[in-house]
């Protein structure tokens, strides 16, 4: 609504995002995405901008109401829906799952995103990402599965100590008796989900869902037959990685090695 509501005055002024852009000191950019909803407006921008266009303070007073999410925009109908879901699974195959990870990691992770990042936006997403692990403590618990590759164990983001506490971390998520965490063996010669990562959700109506993302794409699926499928897919996988004793005493050796 409100970048909606200074595109109009914008407008009304007879000013492009670009003139507007240079006229309070913000590239044509920043002023895009801000009348997209993509961005919040920061510093001074509202006051500049309700000046510059004769807003007559209609600008400074819609942006009192503004609530800004910690979450990337795709990314909160699935959020909303996993925050109140009474089971998650998950298979990852390159990176630590957001769920797990420490804020360290998150932050090395996308300090190394491209297109780059601006700092407060990394620090948004950061917080997002670590506000969503409240599931995993939450009561009443949700029944919490994770099957992940070892290379998504392996790669050390952030550097050594920040792999190292990682590493301690997933050891100290995995003593929670409603999170399941299991590797999947690295000498497999095959199993069921090479095609890729995918995430489950069983809702509390006991509605199914299933979201997966690549490479900046991103889809939720709600029906069969590819849902079923899906959860099909990771009972299967639950079955060819190791075990949860098993698992656990592999990333215990991890942290031991990087002891030394």
């Amino acid at each position: 609504m409100f970048g909606a509501l200074l595109r109009h005055y914008r407008e009304l002024a007879g000013l492009s995002q670009e003139a507007l852009g240079f006229k309070i000191g913000f590239s044509k950019s920043q002023v895009a995405m801000v009348e997209r909803g993509q961005r919040p407006p920061r510093g001074d921008f509202v006051p500049k901008a309700d000046a510059a266009t004769g807003a007559n303070g209609a600008l400074i007073a819609e942006a009192l109401k503004l609530k800004f999410s910690h979450l990337a925009s795709w990314f909160a109908p699935v959020a909303e829906e996993e925050a109140k879901c009474v089971a998650r699974y998950q298979y990852e195959s390159s990176v630590m799952p957001g769920l797990l990870q420490t804020e360290a990691h998150a932050r090395a992770l996308y300090r190394g995103a491209y297109p780059p990042l601006e700092d407060d936006e990394i620090e948004k997403l950061v917080a997002g990402r670590l506000a969503r692990q409240n599931l995993l403590t939450r009561k009443p618990p949700s029944d919490i599965s994770f099957v992940v590759e070892i290379s998504a164990l392996t790669r050390p983001i952030g550097g050594r100590d920040v792999h190292r506490a990682q590493l301690q971390h997933l050891l100290d998520i995995s003593e929670l008796r409603n999170v399941h965490i299991q590797v999947m063996p690295p000498m497999s010669e095959t199993h069921v989900s090479l095609s890729g990562p995918f995430v489950l959700l069983e809702t509390e109506d006991r509605r199914r869902l299933a979201y997966l993302e690549v490479q900046g794409r991103n889809f939720l699926i709600s029906e069969e037959p590819q849902l079923g499928s899906l959860f099909a897919t990771y009972g299967m996988l639950r079955s060819q990685a190791h075990g949860l004793g098993e698992s656990r005493e592999l990333i215990k050796q991890m942290v031991k090695d990087y002891e030394y």
